[in-house]
């Protein structure tokens, strides 16, 4: 029997009905889409996760000094590291600022390096640019006093610039810059009070490296170091997160099911592959013919079940939401090709001399 024989007849048994194509293609297509949909799930959750301690600064670290931080170290250290994504400021506390249109109310500033307002600016994706030509105020005090980015107010302290409002909102961080002025200042031959450091996903290392900021002095020698966000877990892994999740052996599960699949549509037409072969069609064209069927609509109920996923982690996945197609797509992947594998090695157990044996039993 010619090959070009063999894909004919194949075809016209999808066709026809008689391969129940579409019952086994919706089979193929509901495993992927549980399967896969489920792992892609969990990994979503995984960087919802992630990035909401991102965003709550649960990933930033500070060690405190009385006057014992370097601001040039402080703000280099992200260049002496060459760690990618990491910001490192200085802070020191400031004198208080009162407003003239409201005498009675005086605000806590802070000194900040231009460092520091680069690591703000990292959380805020309203920011754009670092300008250090004025003072920073958090959202709350431009609602209440009624500025923005460009105003010119009078206080206690002279007429001052605001260059930039940012948001701090009460997730558990450190409230001191919910409600303050801060006031940039050159980091070169200063002396600051804290060094905040900030880097994705957070290493100890990075953590350590905070210790050669100090200046070597009676001041700095109980500084320790915390956490900016102490709401949140400081042993969180993102990575052991993700290797230990349960959702792993996904694959394994859905290439089961191909298995069941691929037997299930060769057990049912065992009759009609005996009656095949008695009539002298070779074992090697009917597995063949078996292959063929079973790739065409395995293969359907894969890349439907891809489509599907891709569409859901598109819309869903908070970032990179390529690497969560690749892993939730393995699973229909496995399904459709355990599937055509088995259905073959099914194919294989057919003899001729079933035949009357499964005409009684039919």
């Amino acid at each position: 029997m010619k090959i070009r024989s063999v894909f004919s007849e194949a075809m016209r048994n999808i066709g026809s009905g008689t391969a129940h194509a579409v019952v086994l293609c919706l089979a193929v297509l509901l495993c992927g889409v549980l399967f896969g949909g489920y792992e892609a799930y969990d990994i979503i959750t995984m960087q919802q996760e992630a990035q909401t301690r991102v965003n709550a600064l649960a990933d930033a670290d500070m060690i405190a000094t009385d006057g014992g931080v370097d601001g040039v170290a402080c703000d280099g250290l992200p260049e002496s590291t060459a760690s990618a994504g990491m910001h490192a400021g200085a802070v020191d506390a400031g004198a208080e600022i009162a407003l003239l249109s409201t005498p009675g109310k005086a605000l806590q500033s802070f000194e900040v390096s231009p460092g520091m307002l680069e690591l703000i600016a990292s959380n805020d994706a309203h920011i754009t640019k670092v300008d250090t030509s004025g003072v920073w105020i958090p959202e709350d005090v431009a609602r209440d006093f009624g500025l923005s980015a460009g105003s010119r107010v009078q206080t206690s302290q002279g007429a001052i610039n605001v260059a930039q409002v940012y948001a701090w909102p009460n997730d558990g961080r450190d409230t001191r810059f919910s409600y303050t002025f801060l006031i940039p200042r050159q980091a070169s031959g200063e002396r600051f009070n804290e060094c905040w450091v900030r880097q994705w996903p957070h290493s100890q290392e990075a953590s350590d490296l905070m210790y050669s900021t100090l200046i070597a002095d009676g001041r700095s020698m109980q500084a320790a170091v915390i956490g900016v966000n102490k709401g949140f877990d400081a042993q969180y892994d993102p990575y052991r997160t993700y290797v230990a999740r349960a959702t792993r052996w996904v694959p394994v599960l859905a290439a089961l099911c191909g298995v069941a699949i691929g037997v299930y549509a060769v057990q049912r037409r065992r009759l009609e592959y005996a009656g095949a072969l008695h009539s002298g069609q070779s074992k090697g064209a009917q597995l063949l013919g078996i292959g063929t069927e079973a790739l065409v609509w395995s293969a359907l109920g894969a890349v439907s079940s891809c489509a599907l996923i891709c569409a859901y982690c598109v819309r869903t996945a908070p970032s990179d939401a390529q690497t969560v197609v690749q892993a939730a797509c393995k699973a229909p992947l496995a399904t459709a090709a355990a599937a055509v594998v088995a259905a073959v090695a099914a194919g294989v157990t057919v003899r001729q001399s079933q035949l009357f044996r499964l005409f009684k039993h039919r």
